[in-house]
């Protein structure tokens, strides 16, 4: 898949497929075909951009709906259209394993 250009070499956690990643960059295959943001990267991006209203660094959105308790992401399609309104049990957690230990669980 990296080398087809559909994938990027999540370097973090491996150098294995770089090579792979670089030849696929240099015949602008897949996703190298114009300029691109890794979902590493954009995710980064939204949970700055989270920082400027979420209270006590605290980002992710803990939502109760019809649907149950579930919390949102910064990069979560729903995050700008989810408020949390304390005074009927939502609230904001620091970490996904908070929000999970809490009885939450991830939007769709």
């Amino acid at each position: 898949m990296v080398r087809q250009g559909y994938a990027w070499a999540f370097r973090k956690y491996s150098a294995t497929y770089i090579p792979e990643e670089m030849i696929s960059r240099k015949i602008k295959s897949g996703i190298w075909q114009a300029k691109t943001q890794t979902a590493w990267e954009y995710r980064a991006q939204k949970w700055q951009a989270a920082e400027q209203i979420a209270p006590n660094g605290c980002l992710i959105k803990g939502n109760i709906s019809k649907n149950g308790k579930i919390y949102h992401m910064p990069w979560s399609k729903w995050y700008s259209r989810t408020k949390v309104t304390t005074s009927k049990g939502e609230r904001w957690f620091c970490n996904e394993a908070e929000a999970r230990a809490a009885g939450w669980r991830a939007a769709l």
